[in-house]
C-alpha cells in the first residue's frame, strides 16, 4: 500500500507523544531537583582521590608520581611532592602529596588520568552538582576536597571498585609472600653461618 511506511511512522510519533504525557517508561522529564535519576555505574564526572581506612591523610594511596599531572591533556591538576616519607594505612612508608589540586573548570572529565595510575588512587565521580558563586577559587579543588573513602567507591562503582580491591588484595599478598620468603631464606642462611661457626670453634 502506497504511503503505509509513512502512516506506520506517524502512528509511531503520536504514540510516543501521547505516551510522554501518562506512560511512566516514556516520562522522559523529571522535576529536578526535588526528583533525580539515579546515575549509570559508568558515569564519569569529575576525579577524586581515594583513601583507605578511617583517616584520608594517612589513607591516601596517592604517592605523588605525578604521572596523572604529566598525561593530563588540559594540565588542570597540580601536585607538589614531599621531601620526607610517611606510613600509609598499611605502615609501609610513602611519599605523599603535600599539595594535589584539581581545577574543575578546566578538567575535560576525560579519565586519562585514572586509566594512567599505577595505585588506583584517582576515580571518576558522580557528583555534578559543583556550581559555585566563586568562579575561580571554588572551583580549584585541593586534596581535602577531593579525598573520598574507598566506601564511596564501592557505592558509586561497585563492580569496578571490586575488581580493584581484588587486584590490590592479590598484589599485596604476592608482595607479602615473597618478603616472607626472602626473611625466611635469611633466616636459614644465618643458622647456617651460626652452625658452621660453631662446628669450627668446636
Amino acid at each position: 500500500m502506497l504511503g503505509e511506511g509513512l502512516i506506520k511512522g506517524l502512528a509511531e510519533t503520536a504514540r510516543n507523544f501521547v505516551g510522554s504525557y501518562f506512560s511512566a517508561e516514556r516520562l522522559t522529564t523529571v522535576q529536578y531537583p526535588e526528583e533525580r535519576i539515579a546515575p549509570f555505574e559508568a558515569t564519569r564526572d569529575f576525579p577524586f582521590l581515594v583513601y583507605d581506612g578511617d583517616d584520608w591523610e594517612a589513607g591516601l594511596r596517592c604517592t605523588s608520581c605525578q604521572i596523572c599531572e604529566k598525561e593530563c591533556p588540559p594540565k588542570c591538576i597540580y601536585i607538589e611532592k614531599s621531601k620526607d616519607k610517611k606510613p600509609d594505612y598499611t605502615g609501609r612508608p610513602q611519599f605523599y602529596p603535600v599539595r594535589f589540586d584539581i581545577d574543575i573548570s578546566v578538567c575535560m572529565s576525560c579519565q586519562i588520568c585514572v586509566e594512567v595510575c599505577p595505585f588506583e588512587s584517582i576515580k571518576m565521580d558522580t557528583e555534578f552538582e559543583l556550581s559555585t558563586t566563586d568562579r575561580f577559587g571554588g572551583l580549584l579543588h585541593d586534596r581535602k576536597q577531593l579525598a573520598k573513602s574507598n566506601e564511596h567507591y564501592h557505592k558509586i562503582h561497585p563492580t569496578e571498585a571490586a575488581e580493584v580491591d581484588a587486584r590490590l588484595a592479590a598484589e599485596k599478598a604476592k608482595a607479602e609472600a615473597k618478603a616472607k620468603a626472602a626473611a625466611d631464606a635469611a633466616k636459614a642462611k644465618a643458622v647456617a653461618v651460626a652452625a658452621a661457626q660453631a662446628g669450627e670453634g668446636a
